[in-house]
């Protein structure tokens, strides 16, 4: 993809600045409120992502999400490993039907399905992502195997029962509702099958009443297109209240070896992570405002760098104070006989 020309995606160019705007309303920064960005969370969590996809393949690959880090590891190493452990734990082998729920452009669907020979279909509902995600798939030689299906994961398109296992990678933290979310998840697993994923949470550390602590929330809700960041323990009750039997959780960032915010951390610099440390936001940023300056890039690219950059500072504070993780990892199951 084209940096410059692929921020905004299917935003018209001249539109880019005003789509910041409606963005940026949504959050507590600019006056929004979390009830707000439930009620409009597919326009909101769409904005984002057609502001942010190009940031996001352009600083992190393919795959954009966290995982927990063990010494000699490069970051790409470390989320190849965590999308390899989430389908073991799912106990995935030549011939099952995968869902990938929030599969952004592609790049855990097409690891996991040459990892396991499953087919995959990824779920997403932003335009811009499939069309990616689909020329990404077809040139890997996996789009026999695997495809994508635009639609709201509070509403799939699937009858029920139709999936062997189902997974999601840091993706339905934007579900406005999680109950309603994991619900319609356990409706398209087949009875005795597994869901895993992992989520975005607020830790037990978490204090509602501290501001500090609201407002590395805020920053990352606003840098991250979310509604919302749950607690743990609404995470669990909500899986519990959807219907699933919970076979295991643990919050994966308690003992890592290495903390998942290393690549936003400068005091320990990697390589494999520069465009992510504190020097590649600055040059990234000093780059995207020479290209908004000369036309190459739309009006309003620095405001997404800018929010992008909120998002990696309050994530590398609220790790730091252990108020934040986005590897809190389950595995639940949908009974065989439902009560």
């Amino acid at each position: 993809m084209d940096f410059a020309t692929g921020i905004g995606q299917n935003i018209k160019k001249e539109d880019v600045e005003s789509a910041v705007e409606n963005y940026e309303k949504y959050h507590v920064h600019f006056g929004g409120d979390a009830e707000t960005r439930k009620a409009n969370y597919t326009d909101m969590v769409n904005k984002y992502y057609d502001l942010a996809t190009s940031f996001y393949e352009y600083g992190w690959g393919e795959s954009f999400h966290f995982a927990d880090r063990w010494k000699g590891e490069t970051l790409k190493e470390s989320i190849k490993r965590h999308q390899h452990f989430v389908a073991l734990q799912l106990g995935l082998k030549r011939g099952m039907k995968v869902l990938d729920v929030g599969s952004g452009i592609g790049g855990p669907l097409r690891e996991i399905a040459r990892f396991s020979l499953v087919s995959v279909t990824g779920l997403n509902n932003n335009e811009a992502q499939i069309t990616r995600a689909t020329k990404l798939t077809r040139l890997a030689g996996l789009d026999n195997s695997c495809n994508f299906v635009k639609a709201d994961f509070m509403k799939m398109p699937f009858s029920d029962s139709t999936f062997d296992a189902v997974y999601a990678l840091q993706a339905t933290c934007h579900a406005p509702d999680p109950v309603g979310c994991y619900k319609e998840i356990y409706r398209v697993l087949k009875p005795g099958q597994c869901f895993a994923a992992s989520e975005w949470c607020m830790t037990d550390h978490y204090d509602p009443n501290n501001e500090s602590h609201r407002k590395l929330k805020a920053e990352i809700e606003i840098g991250d297109g979310l509604p919302d960041v749950r607690s743990t323990q609404q995470i669990l009750n909500a899986l519990k209240q959807a219907g699933f039997e919970v076979i295991w959780e643990k919050d994966l960032a308690v003992d890592s070896p290495l903390p998942w915010y290393l690549p936003f951390d400068n005091s320990q610099f990697s390589f494999s992570s520069f465009r992510t440390s504190i020097l590649g936001r600055f040059l990234t940023r000093t780059m995207v405002q020479v290209m908004e300056f000369v036309r190459l890039a739309p009006a309003g690219s620095t405001r997404v760098a800018s929010f992008l950059e909120k998002a990696a500072d309050g994530l590398l504070e609220g790790g730091r104070m252990e108020i934040f993780t986005p590897v809190y990892f389950f595995l639940v199951r949908k009974p065989l006989q439902e009560s």
